[in-house]
Protein backbone atom coordinates (compact mmCIF):
# COMPACT_ATOMS: atom_id res chain seq x y z
CA UNK A 1 0.00 0.00 0.00
CA UNK A 2 1.50 3.30 -0.82
CA UNK A 3 1.88 5.64 1.94
CA UNK A 4 1.63 9.32 1.92
CA UNK A 5 4.28 11.22 4.17
CA UNK A 6 4.55 14.65 5.45
CA UNK A 7 7.45 15.57 3.26
CA UNK A 8 8.31 19.24 4.82
CA UNK A 9 6.72 22.22 7.07
CA UNK A 10 6.06 25.75 6.75
CA UNK A 11 4.83 28.18 9.86
CA UNK A 12 4.07 31.93 8.81
CA UNK A 13 2.90 34.31 11.49
CA UNK A 14 2.70 38.46 10.56
CA UNK A 15 4.67 41.09 11.99
CA UNK A 16 6.19 41.50 15.41
CA UNK A 17 4.51 39.38 18.76
CA UNK A 18 2.03 41.63 20.74
CA UNK A 19 2.17 40.84 24.25
CA UNK A 20 -0.48 41.35 26.64
CA UNK A 21 0.45 44.63 28.11
CA UNK A 22 0.42 45.64 24.63
CA UNK A 23 -2.69 44.31 22.99
CA UNK A 24 -4.68 46.36 25.92
CA UNK A 25 -2.94 49.50 23.88
CA UNK A 26 -3.76 48.33 20.84
CA UNK A 27 -6.85 46.69 20.95
CA UNK A 28 -8.24 49.50 23.68
CA UNK A 29 -9.18 46.62 26.15
CA UNK A 30 -8.86 45.68 29.72
CA UNK A 31 -7.85 42.19 31.31
CA UNK A 32 -6.07 40.24 33.68
CA UNK A 33 -2.91 39.62 31.61
CA UNK A 34 -1.30 37.15 34.54
CA UNK A 35 -4.48 34.97 34.86
CA UNK A 36 -5.09 34.74 31.73
CA UNK A 37 -1.55 33.75 31.00
CA UNK A 38 -1.38 31.40 33.70
CA UNK A 39 -5.08 29.56 33.08
CA UNK A 40 -4.82 30.15 29.00
CA UNK A 41 -1.39 29.62 28.76
CA UNK A 42 -1.07 32.88 26.01
CA UNK A 43 1.62 35.35 26.75
CA UNK A 44 1.94 36.84 22.83
CA UNK A 45 0.01 36.34 19.27
CA UNK A 46 0.63 38.05 16.05
CA UNK A 47 -2.36 40.01 14.90
CA UNK A 48 -1.72 41.77 11.60
CA UNK A 49 -4.65 44.13 11.72
CA UNK A 50 -2.84 45.73 15.03
CA UNK A 51 0.31 46.18 13.61
CA UNK A 52 -1.29 47.72 9.77
CA UNK A 53 0.23 45.16 8.24
CA UNK A 54 -1.71 44.81 4.57
CA UNK A 55 -2.12 40.59 4.98
CA UNK A 56 -4.97 38.49 5.19
CA UNK A 57 -5.39 34.48 4.91
CA UNK A 58 -4.24 33.72 1.22
CA UNK A 59 -1.15 36.06 2.04
CA UNK A 60 -0.72 34.04 5.39
CA UNK A 61 -1.17 30.47 3.58
CA UNK A 62 1.01 31.62 0.82
CA UNK A 63 3.97 31.90 2.82
CA UNK A 64 3.70 29.11 4.82
CA UNK A 65 2.94 27.28 1.90
CA UNK A 66 6.33 28.70 0.16
CA UNK A 67 8.34 27.64 3.74
CA UNK A 68 7.26 24.13 3.24
CA UNK A 69 8.09 24.04 -0.27
CA UNK A 70 11.93 25.48 0.34
CA UNK A 71 12.49 23.20 2.97
CA UNK A 72 11.63 20.52 1.19
CA UNK A 73 13.22 21.98 -2.28
CA UNK A 74 10.88 20.96 -4.54
CA UNK A 75 9.27 22.92 -6.87
CA UNK A 76 5.42 24.92 -6.96
CA UNK A 77 4.85 23.45 -10.00
CA UNK A 78 5.28 19.21 -9.10
CA UNK A 79 2.37 20.25 -6.81
CA UNK A 80 -0.90 18.13 -7.77
CA UNK A 81 -3.16 19.65 -5.36
CA UNK A 82 -3.81 22.32 -2.91
CA UNK A 83 -5.75 21.99 -0.26
CA UNK A 84 -6.61 25.40 2.62
CA UNK A 85 -8.42 24.04 5.84
CA UNK A 86 -9.79 27.44 7.55
CA UNK A 87 -13.13 29.04 8.48
CA UNK A 88 -11.47 32.00 8.06
CA UNK A 89 -11.38 32.07 3.97
CA UNK A 90 -10.24 34.79 2.00
CA UNK A 91 -13.72 35.00 0.16
CA UNK A 92 -16.70 33.28 0.63
CA UNK A 93 -15.75 32.19 -3.34
CA UNK A 94 -13.71 31.71 -4.74
CA UNK A 95 -12.13 28.76 -2.54
CA UNK A 96 -8.60 30.69 -0.63
CA UNK A 97 -7.13 27.41 -2.42
CA UNK A 98 -7.77 28.18 -5.83
CA UNK A 99 -5.96 31.80 -4.92
CA UNK A 100 -2.90 29.88 -3.39
CA UNK A 101 -2.29 27.57 -6.44
CA UNK A 102 -2.98 30.50 -8.96
CA UNK A 103 -0.07 32.21 -6.87
CA UNK A 104 2.27 29.30 -6.52
CA UNK A 105 1.99 27.96 -10.31
CA UNK A 106 0.89 31.28 -11.85
CA UNK A 107 -1.94 29.98 -14.29
CA UNK A 108 -3.79 26.59 -14.88
CA UNK A 109 -2.08 23.61 -14.15
CA UNK A 110 -3.88 19.71 -13.93
CA UNK A 111 -4.20 20.77 -10.49
CA UNK A 112 -6.98 20.21 -7.70
CA UNK A 113 -7.27 22.80 -5.43
CA UNK A 114 -10.46 22.95 -2.88
CA UNK A 115 -11.08 24.38 0.91
CA UNK A 116 -12.12 22.43 3.83
CA UNK A 117 -14.45 24.23 6.39
CA UNK A 118 -14.75 22.14 9.23
CA UNK A 119 -14.15 25.20 12.14
CA UNK A 120 -11.15 24.76 13.46
CA UNK A 121 -11.20 20.95 13.08
CA UNK A 122 -10.75 21.82 9.26
CA UNK A 123 -6.89 20.97 9.28
CA UNK A 124 -7.09 17.70 10.67
CA UNK A 125 -10.03 17.01 8.24
CA UNK A 126 -8.31 17.76 5.25
CA UNK A 127 -5.22 16.24 5.99
CA UNK A 128 -7.33 12.84 6.25
CA UNK A 129 -9.17 13.60 3.04
CA UNK A 130 -5.82 14.51 1.17
CA UNK A 131 -3.99 11.44 2.54
CA UNK A 132 -6.80 9.00 1.21
CA UNK A 133 -6.93 10.96 -2.26
CA UNK A 134 -3.05 10.62 -2.68
CA UNK A 135 -3.07 7.06 -1.94
CA UNK A 136 -5.48 6.24 -4.29
CA UNK A 137 -3.91 8.00 -6.95
CA UNK A 138 -0.89 7.28 -8.21
CA UNK A 139 -0.40 10.32 -10.54
CA UNK A 140 -0.63 12.34 -7.37
CA UNK A 141 3.25 13.22 -6.13
CA UNK A 142 2.82 16.16 -4.05
CA UNK A 143 -0.12 18.17 -2.44
CA UNK A 144 0.01 21.26 0.01
CA UNK A 145 -2.04 20.66 2.70
CA UNK A 146 -2.32 24.22 4.82
CA UNK A 147 -4.18 25.39 8.16
CA UNK A 148 -4.49 29.18 7.74
CA UNK A 149 -6.33 31.70 10.53
CA UNK A 150 -6.97 35.41 10.02
CA UNK A 151 -10.19 35.32 13.17
CA UNK A 152 -8.63 39.09 14.23
CA UNK A 153 -10.21 40.19 11.03
CA UNK A 154 -13.66 38.99 12.37
CA UNK A 155 -13.07 40.52 16.21
CA UNK A 156 -15.29 43.56 17.24
CA UNK A 157 -14.35 46.70 18.84
CA UNK A 158 -14.13 46.15 22.29
CA UNK A 159 -14.75 41.71 22.30
CA UNK A 160 -12.42 41.31 24.95
CA UNK A 161 -12.98 37.40 24.69
CA UNK A 162 -11.98 37.49 21.12
CA UNK A 163 -9.05 39.99 21.12
CA UNK A 164 -7.41 38.38 24.29
CA UNK A 165 -7.68 34.35 22.57
CA UNK A 166 -7.54 34.84 18.49
CA UNK A 167 -4.39 35.23 16.39
CA UNK A 168 -3.25 35.02 12.80
CA UNK A 169 -1.18 32.74 11.41
CA UNK A 170 -0.87 29.52 8.99
CA UNK A 171 0.90 26.35 9.01
CA UNK A 172 1.96 24.48 5.92
CA UNK A 173 2.66 20.79 5.41
CA UNK A 174 4.21 19.41 1.92
CA UNK A 175 2.85 15.49 1.70
CA UNK A 176 4.50 13.25 -0.72
CA UNK A 177 3.00 9.66 -2.42
CA UNK A 178 5.83 7.64 -1.31
CA UNK A 179 5.19 3.58 -2.40
CA UNK A 180 5.46 0.90 0.41
CA UNK A 181 6.38 3.36 3.33
CA UNK A 182 6.61 2.77 6.59
CA UNK A 183 6.33 5.96 7.15
CA UNK A 184 3.27 7.94 6.82
CA UNK A 185 -0.22 8.50 6.98
CA UNK A 186 -1.70 5.64 9.10
CA UNK A 187 -4.94 6.71 10.29
CA UNK A 188 -7.87 9.31 11.31
CA UNK A 189 -11.49 9.44 13.22
CA UNK A 190 -13.49 12.73 12.24
CA UNK A 191 -16.87 12.95 14.33
CA UNK A 192 -19.70 15.84 14.66
CA UNK A 193 -22.61 17.20 16.20
CA UNK A 194 -24.40 19.90 14.05
CA UNK A 195 -26.95 20.19 16.47
CA UNK A 196 -24.21 22.49 18.14
CA UNK A 197 -23.94 25.11 15.70
CA UNK A 198 -24.94 28.39 17.92
CA UNK A 199 -22.58 28.13 20.53
CA UNK A 200 -19.98 30.54 18.55
CA UNK A 201 -19.04 31.24 15.11
CA UNK A 202 -19.29 33.91 12.12
CA UNK A 203 -22.79 34.15 11.36
CA UNK A 204 -23.51 36.76 9.44
CA UNK A 205 -21.82 37.06 5.43
CA UNK A 206 -23.66 33.93 3.99
CA UNK A 207 -26.73 33.46 2.76
CA UNK A 208 -28.91 32.97 5.71
CA UNK A 209 -27.93 36.12 7.12
CA UNK A 210 -26.16 38.52 4.50
CA UNK A 211 -24.46 41.15 5.97
CA UNK A 212 -27.11 44.53 5.82
CA UNK A 213 -26.12 48.02 7.48
CA UNK A 214 -29.13 46.84 9.60
CA UNK A 215 -26.44 44.10 11.00
CA UNK A 216 -23.82 46.67 11.37
CA UNK A 217 -25.76 49.08 12.97
CA UNK A 218 -26.80 46.20 15.54
CA UNK A 219 -23.56 44.65 15.66
CA UNK A 220 -24.16 41.41 14.81
CA UNK A 221 -21.41 40.73 12.31
CA UNK A 222 -18.07 39.20 12.58
CA UNK A 223 -17.17 36.66 15.77
CA UNK A 224 -20.01 36.17 17.87
CA UNK A 225 -20.58 34.34 21.01
CA UNK A 226 -24.35 33.25 21.33
CA UNK A 227 -23.89 30.52 24.36
CA UNK A 228 -20.59 30.47 26.49
CA UNK A 229 -19.09 27.16 25.41
CA UNK A 230 -18.61 24.02 28.50
CA UNK A 231 -15.12 24.26 30.27
CA UNK A 232 -14.96 20.95 30.17
CA UNK A 233 -15.68 20.23 26.64
CA UNK A 234 -12.60 19.24 25.45
CA UNK A 235 -10.93 17.55 28.26
CA UNK A 236 -14.67 15.05 27.80
CA UNK A 237 -13.77 14.86 23.92
CA UNK A 238 -10.12 14.17 23.43
CA UNK A 239 -8.79 11.25 25.52
CA UNK A 240 -11.55 8.81 24.05
CA UNK A 241 -11.23 10.34 20.45
CA UNK A 242 -7.45 9.08 20.96
CA UNK A 243 -8.65 5.98 21.95
CA UNK A 244 -10.64 5.35 19.02
CA UNK A 245 -7.72 6.41 16.83
CA UNK A 246 -5.45 4.02 18.87
CA UNK A 247 -7.98 1.23 18.11
CA UNK A 248 -8.58 1.56 14.91
CA UNK A 249 -4.87 2.25 14.35
CA UNK A 250 -3.97 -1.23 16.40
CA UNK A 251 -1.36 0.55 18.35
CA UNK A 252 -1.40 0.72 22.16
CA UNK A 253 -0.66 4.58 23.68
CA UNK A 254 2.59 3.20 24.71
CA UNK A 255 3.87 3.72 20.89
CA UNK A 256 3.08 7.07 20.46
CA UNK A 257 6.11 9.63 20.65
CA UNK A 258 4.29 12.74 20.67
CA UNK A 259 0.92 14.57 20.76
CA UNK A 260 -0.47 17.86 18.83
CA UNK A 261 -4.07 19.45 20.47
CA UNK A 262 -5.64 22.41 19.73
CA UNK A 263 -3.99 25.07 21.39
CA UNK A 264 -6.74 27.13 22.84
CA UNK A 265 -6.04 26.33 26.32
CA UNK A 266 -2.48 24.54 27.83
CA UNK A 267 -4.44 24.14 30.96
CA UNK A 268 -6.77 21.45 29.55
CA UNK A 269 -3.84 20.00 27.15
CA UNK A 270 -2.56 19.31 30.90
CA UNK A 271 -5.79 17.75 31.91
CA UNK A 272 -5.89 15.65 28.76
CA UNK A 273 -2.56 14.04 29.15
CA UNK A 274 -2.88 13.45 32.37
CA UNK A 275 -6.25 11.20 31.36
CA UNK A 276 -4.31 9.70 29.13
CA UNK A 277 -1.34 9.07 31.67
CA UNK A 278 1.29 10.62 29.53
CA UNK A 279 3.81 13.15 30.67
CA UNK A 280 3.17 16.85 29.38
CA UNK A 281 6.93 16.22 27.93
CA UNK A 282 5.12 14.06 25.06
CA UNK A 283 3.23 17.36 23.88
CA UNK A 284 4.23 20.58 21.77
CA UNK A 285 2.13 23.68 23.53
CA UNK A 286 2.69 27.16 21.87
CA UNK A 287 -0.20 29.22 22.72
CA UNK A 288 2.84 30.85 24.63
CA UNK A 289 4.02 32.84 21.91
CA UNK A 290 1.46 32.48 18.61
CA UNK A 291 -2.00 32.81 20.67
CA UNK A 292 -4.71 30.55 19.26
CA UNK A 293 -4.76 30.26 15.64
CA UNK A 294 -8.11 27.99 14.88
CA UNK A 295 -7.02 25.03 12.04
CA UNK A 296 -3.57 26.63 11.71
CA UNK A 297 -2.02 25.77 14.96
CA UNK A 298 -1.90 21.81 14.79
CA UNK A 299 0.25 22.65 11.81
CA UNK A 300 2.11 25.24 13.30
CA UNK A 301 2.70 23.19 16.58
CA UNK A 302 4.30 20.27 13.91
CA UNK A 303 6.39 22.70 12.34
CA UNK A 304 8.03 23.85 15.62
CA UNK A 305 8.26 20.85 16.73
CA UNK A 306 9.90 19.75 14.27
CA UNK A 307 12.23 22.90 13.74
CA UNK A 308 13.38 22.55 18.14
CA UNK A 309 14.27 18.23 17.19
CA UNK A 310 11.20 17.79 19.65
CA UNK A 311 9.93 15.29 16.94
CA UNK A 312 12.38 13.64 14.23
CA UNK A 313 11.52 11.55 11.51
CA UNK A 314 10.37 7.97 12.27
CA UNK A 315 8.01 9.12 15.58
CA UNK A 316 4.59 8.40 15.70
CA UNK A 317 2.25 10.97 15.95
CA UNK A 318 -1.19 12.35 17.29
CA UNK A 319 -2.95 15.10 16.02
CA UNK A 320 -6.41 16.18 18.24
CA UNK A 321 -8.10 19.12 16.93
CA UNK A 322 -11.78 20.67 17.79
CA UNK A 323 -13.99 22.99 16.05
CA UNK A 324 -17.09 24.54 16.89
CA UNK A 325 -20.48 23.24 15.02
CA UNK A 326 -19.29 20.73 16.89
CA UNK A 327 -16.81 18.94 14.94
CA UNK A 328 -13.71 17.38 15.73
CA UNK A 329 -10.73 15.11 14.04
CA UNK A 330 -7.76 13.37 15.10
CA UNK A 331 -5.01 11.37 12.99
CA UNK A 332 -1.85 9.19 13.64
CA UNK A 333 1.52 9.85 10.81
CA UNK A 334 4.25 8.25 11.13
CA UNK A 335 6.61 11.62 10.31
Amino acid sequence: MARVRIRSTGLYAPGQAIDNEELKHLAGIEFDAARHEAKIGIHARHIARLRGIPETTADFAEKAARAALAHAEVDPQEVGLFVVATDTPEYISPATAILLQGRLQGGEREAGAFDVGASCASFVTALDVVARMMDTDATLRFALVVGVYNMPAYLRPGDVFGWTIFADGAGAVLLERAEESARGYQEGVLRADGTQWNFVGVYAGGTKQPVTREKLDEGSWGLELLQKLPGDRNVKLWPPLVHRLLEKSGRAISSIDHFFFTQINRSVIAEVMAALGEPMEKTTCIMDRYGYTGSACIPMALATARETGKVKNGDVVVLVASGAGLAVGANLVVL
